[in-house]
């Protein structure tokens, strides 16, 4: 309700665990049915479980299929997130469709912002996020 008074969205991401399982935190959000209560779709935090139970730096064993999560998680989207890892010589993103990822985000209603995270270990974040490719070559 503080939100609400404030003019303030209150918005979830994805953020690895049960917040990873797209169906279970779109069903939060519609019971919440709040207009200010939302999502942060992050393209790559869909793990929901790692090795040794561990919450971050450890193997994932288990994850969420990352483009029905975004597709379950838009509809109630504040903003996106389009995470990224590595790139190849073309300036494709090496873990994530992106190209299919930005459909997504198209085809739905969603008119927010879009931005830009790198999480690769190559090269410095700021690298990451200005590298071609991300927005320049799918979110026009």
């Amino acid at each position: 309700m503080h939100g609400k008074e404030k003019n303030i969205n209150i918005i979830v991401e994805n953020h690895g665990g049960q917040s990873s399982h797209g169906i279970w935190l779109k069903s939060v959000i519609s019971r919440v049915n709040m207009p200010n209560c939302g999502t942060l779709p992050d393209f790559g935090n869909f793990c929901l479980q790692r090795e040794n139970n561990e919450r971050w730096n450890a193997p994932c064993l288990k994850e969420y299929d990352r483009y029905k999560g975004v597709n379950e998680l838009i509809p109630y989207a504040k903003g996106v997130s389009a995470k990224s890892y590595g790139f190849d010589d073309a300036g494709n993103e090496t873990t994530i469709d992106y190209a299919l990822m930005a459909d997504i985000v198209k085809q739905s209603d969603f008119k927010g912002f879009v931005g830009v995270e790198w999480e690769g270990n190559d090269i410095s974040e700021e690298e990451g996020v200005k590298k071609p490719g991300i927005g320049q070559k799918h979110f026009k």
